[in-house]
């Protein structure tokens, strides 16, 4: 077993698998044990560790806690005096002996153990338990040897010459612990290293007046002495001009390790461009690698192009930049161009131009380029701008907006994020105090996302916050471009609002290019070629302009997509107003999507299905704004195409909430529609009501509107869903899966079968006649190639020979059903399937295969929010904990999907499987009389439901409740009525095989009406 300490509490079996440590207190326990792995821990202090001042009233409540703990997989040794963890792997002691270990070796290899000691950290220690007093002494000895361990690594990084990598790790600690002076020694050390004095001077200027204002004291003799080192070495070199970068005004975020893989380039290139669009940072990115490239050039030389309005002028600015403006030239040089002499004066050096912003100018700087790197063989350039200068042998590196946090990220996983790092450092600087934490971090993670981890953008709104609060702030982002207008006053004046940011950009497009940036707007996700062209009227030589100029990205799948950063599409959106087009140009999107689902609709039920699936979820975005536009605006036609269609995707991917919305406010609009599409539209609405936990009852009338509107319809998905929705009108049902039974379609015939295999239990207890229709429906849906149709089957026939005593082979369907299901990616069907493995195998025996099977639903079930797979899997643990004899989680368990449930009707078959499993509890706790009216609860749901399966495991339980009451005749003869009503014995349920153990001395009869028993059993 292994154990994280270093973050929350996290632990993990042999096999890596996660074990889930439900409960504070039993967390609690687990940590204090870990805390000392293989030593006895005594039971009192144990005490101490989970209930501190306030003891447990019971002697055993400790040893309860740690029954819990080994049912779960923990081995635990007793002794008298308390309790030991064996042979567990705690990071926290690993920590402790690469630490110990790496202090005995040289640098090279201490700095890998100590590294590797560090990145065991995923958190604050203890993090599940940090409140506790118990643990604070731990708490503060690991958070010392953890800041120590780094100072140690910095050290010897820096001693070994690669201090430039540590400036961001450092600057982060300093931050969390201002009056560490070791911690800023080494960050000062590093800046140096990475050509960043005057940084490393204000470190160690800000720590000076922290000391002296909190603590009243002066830096320490080892602080001072790099002070020293640092303050002389740069008056040195500033005794010779090698380069005229500016010093950063402020801290550079999130992008160290892109600096040294652009100097990277810049060495193995003779040119190197940085592109992306306005605002990504390009020129600070640029500037950062040149103070890097300075150690061991002669020179790296800045020239800005920004200023310079004609390209002619572009050679001036690099003599400029190179303060060469005021010499005087005499001979041959009198009459040379500024081209020329800039080649002489670079002809010699081992130098870098970083040439900045070169989008206005691109043919003037590429020429020059050109020029000047065939002229001077030791010269590198180092470009920005928004498009490649498209000279051959040149580098690319498209500078990507900062990391994003995902959403709901806590505050943890959010200041992991660049984007986040940039808007906290800039936040602070105007808003002191300022920090991400719990109360923060949505506000701040929906603001990162809206302006898409753009540097210019964040920190444009990081300043808006001296006058507006970060939720105020966030809640305005809808009109970012009249929000963030609050830039330096000493920036470039595009760089000084968001709007001025693209409107630069926007003039620089040809009157082509903007038609279809303003047009590409309409869509949401991206748009592929094929659509950009029918919706927009653009070209594959006018998109791919647009990715050269960073205002379009393309991705690379086999069908590449070009998308738009959400600040260039709200600006498109306010040039496709003003140009007249947004309403045009939303009904041809419409109409191209409802094209698009219409035609892969059909291939959702067919051997193509995972490719169409993939198209449809890169489409999700589109498809939803289309059919939202077109439901605003009252288009009842459309509206209707995009739901029906969509509809089928939406159920197989889980989207059903969503897809109920969308549906009933399509039928909701005003104005004539074809028939078949609102009987499809009512049909697919009552359909996604009856997927899953709740009420079908809801159904009823849409059922009706469908049936009504759908009278011969040829369409062979409204024939396949209308048996489905006539379970109260037995001779429509027949009528219409009769038709099915014979269609050429093996996909209809399939769900036809399977609908029937239904008919054959409840209508006829044929049990073997069931069967034969469930394994040819398997085999037509394996025809058909149909993943979800092959999983609803198999999952049925895994019932089936399951009840039958096959409990390998229903293991094995079930198997079977969650490999090809996954390949849907729906993880709810695989929820089921993998509970009912689990019971399965306790029943073989194979403990260790359940617990691994409900491991893997619970992994599962992290993915899902929705709560009815999440509640069936929660009853289902409930009954496998009540057969292994522990109450108590069986107890706790169906009460969570009852909870799950509660603001929604739950299903009447799922309520009386919840009343049977706790009536069960109630009986085995000597409560009979909750258990009887709880039985009494089931019964009526379930022979109103008129589900024969469901029925006769009803009635197992009250022939349970019926040997408690000293009747065993009767409890007989309801476990004989229940075979009947399934065709067969129970094999599966162990509820079933313990009562008819309990009643073999006992004769039954036949009963005519076996509810009636039941009722007279229950009083």
């Amino acid at each position: 077993m292994r154990i994280g300490l270093l973050g929350p509490l996290e632990v993990r079996n042999d096999d890596g698998a996660a074990v889930e440590i439900a409960g504070a207190r039993l967390r609690t326990l687990l940590s204090a044990l870990a805390l000392e792995p293989g030593r006895i821990v005594p039971a009192g202090r144990l005490v101490d560790a989970v209930w501190g001042t306030r003891p447990p009233a019971t002697a055993n409540a400790l040893q309860a806690l740690v029954s819990r703990l080994r049912r779960i997989g923990t081995r635990l040794d007793s002794t008298p005096s308390g309790y030991r963890l064996p042979e567990a792997t705690v990071d926290a002691t690993r920590f402790e002996e690469l630490v110990a270990t790496a202090r005995t070796l040289p640098d090279e290899k201490r700095v890998v153990l100590l590294r590797e000691a560090l990145n065991l950290w995923r958190g604050p220690a203890l993090g599940d338990v940090s409140d506790a007093q118990f643990f604070q002494g731990h708490i503060v000895r690991l958070n010392e040897l953890r800041l120590s361990a780094t100072e140690e690594y910095a050290e010897a990084v820096l001693r070994l010459g690669h201090g430039a990598d540590l400036v961001e790790e450092l600057s982060r600690l300093l931050a969390e612990n201002p009056l560490r002076e070791r911690l800023a020694a080494a960050l000062m050390r590093s800046l140096q290293a990475a050509g960043r004095p005057a940084e490393a001077l204000q470190v160690f200027a800000r720590i000076r007046r922290a000391l002296a204002d909190e603590l009243g004291t002066d830096p320490a003799p080892e602080l001072s002495a790099a002070h020293t080192k640092i303050l002389r070495e740069t008056v040195a070199n500033e005794d010779i001009a090698r380069t005229n970068l500016r010093a950063g005004l402020t801290s550079f975020v999130g992008r160290n390790s892109e600096v040294a893989r652009v100097a990277k380039l810049v060495g193995e290139y003779r040119l190197t461009t940085l592109t992306g669009p306005g605002g990504a940072g390009k020129t600070r990115l640029a500037t950062e690698t040149g103070r890097q490239l300075l150690t061991g050039r002669s020179g790296v030389w800045f020239a800005e192009l920004a200023p310079v309005t004609s390209g002619a002028d572009v050679p001036q600015a690099v003599l400029d930049a190179l303060r060469q403006r005021e010499q005087r030239y005499r001979g041959s040089l009198a009459n040379s161009s500024p081209r020329e002499r800039a080649a002489r004066a670079l002809r010699d050096r081992d130098a870098v131009l970083v040439l900045d912003n070169c989008e206005h100018v691109i043919e003037a700087a590429a020429e020059l380029a050109e020029y000047l790197l065939g002229e001077c063989p030791r010269l590198r350039i180092l470009a920005t701008s928004r498009e490649p200068l498209a000279v051959t042998g040149e580098a690319l590196w498209p500078v990507e907006p900062l990391t994003l946090p995902a959403e709901g990220a806590t505050a943890v996983e959010a200041r992991s994020c660049a984007s986040v790092r940039l808007l906290a450092d800039r936040a602070a600087a105007v808003r002191p105090g300022f920090a991400v934490d719990e109360s923060t971090v949505d506000d701040v993670v929906r603001i990162c996302r809206a302006l898409d981890g753009m540097p210019l953008a964040v920190e444009l709104a990081a300043a808006r916050l001296r006058s507006l609060s970060i939720s105020q702030l966030a809640a305005r982002l809808d009109d970012r471009f009249r929000l963030l207008t609050a830039g330096s006053r000493t920036a470039l004046p595009r760089h000084r609002t968001l709007r001025a940011v693209v409107d630069w950009s926007w003039d620089l497009l040809e009157p082509g290019e903007r038609q279809l940036l303003r047009r590409l707007s309409v869509f949401s996700g991206g748009a592929t070629a094929a659509a950009a062209e029918a919706v927009c009227g653009g070209t594959s030589e006018l998109l791919s302009a647009l990715v050269d100029k960073s205002l379009l990205t393309v991705s690379a799948d086999a069908e590449p997509r070009y998308r738009m950063l959400e600040t260039i599409k709200a600006y498109g959106l306010e040039q496709l107003t003003l140009a007249g087009e947004r309403e045009e140009l939303r009904q041809a999107h419409a109409e191209w999507f409802a094209s698009f689902a219409e035609t892969g609709d059909k291939y959702l039920r067919r051997a193509e299905q995972i490719e169409w699936l993939a198209r449809f979820a890169a489409e999700h975005g589109n498809l939803i704004s289309a059919i939202r536009g077109a439901i605003a605006a009252g288009e009842a036609a459309t509206a209707l195409r995009l739901a029906t269609s969509c509809a089928w995707f939406w159920m197989l991917t889980g989207h059903k909430t969503e897809a109920q919305e969308l549906i009933e406010a399509a039928l909701a609009l005003p104005g004539e529609t074809d028939r078949e599409l609102r009987a499809m539209g009512y049909a697919m609405a009552a359909l996604l009501l009856t997927v899953g936990m709740t009420d079908e009852s809801s159904a009823d009338g849409l059922s009706r509107r469908a049936l009504e509107l759908s009278r011969g319809s040829e369409n062979s998905l409204l024939r396949c869903i209308i048996p489905v929705l006539t379970q109260t009108d037995a001779s429509a049902g027949e009528s219409a899966l009769a038709e099915l039974l014979s269609d050429e379609d093996p996909w209809l015939r399939a769900h036809a079968r399977l609908h029937r295999a239904r008919t054959q239990l409840n209508l006829r207890h044929d049990s073997a006649a069931q069967e034969a229709d469930i394994r040819e429906a398997v085999r037509l849906f394996r025809l058909s190639g149909e993943r979800w149709g092959i999983s609803l089957a198999l999952n049925s026939l895994a019932e089936v020979v399951g009840r039958r005593g096959e409990l390998e082979e229903a293991v094995s369907c079930y198997e079977e059903s969650i490999e090809v299901v996954s390949e849907l990616g729906s993880a709810e069907e695989v929820l089921f399937a993998r509970g009912r493995q689990a019971q399965l195998f306790w029943q073989l025996g194979d403990e260790a295969a359940a617990a691994s099977a409900i491991a893997a639903a619970d992994r599962e079930a992290r993915s899902i929010s929705y709560p009815d797979p999440l509640a069936l899997l929660a009853q289902t643990k409930a009954d496998l904990a009540r057969w292994r004899g522990d109450l108590a989680e069986a107890r706790l368990e169906l009460n969570r999907a009852e909870a799950l449930l509660s603001e929604v009707s739950p299903h009447p078959l799922f309520r009386a499987i919840l009343q049977h499993s706790h009536a069960y509890l109630d009986a085995q706790t000597g409560d009979l009389a909750a258990a009887r009216d709880r039985r009494r609860e089931a019964l009526a749901l379930a022979a109103e439901a008129g589900e024969a399966l469901y029925l006769s495991i009803v009635l197992v339980g009250i022939a349970d409740h019926a040997l408690c009451v000293g009747r065993p005749v009767a409890a007989a003869d309801l476990l004989a009525a229940g075979d009947r009503l399934r065709g067969g014995p129970h094999l599966a349920l162990p509820d079933a095989t313990a009562a008819v153990a309990a009643v073999q001395a006992q004769p039954s009869g036949t009963v005519d009406d076996p509810v009636a028993l039941a009722y007279d059993v229950l009083g």
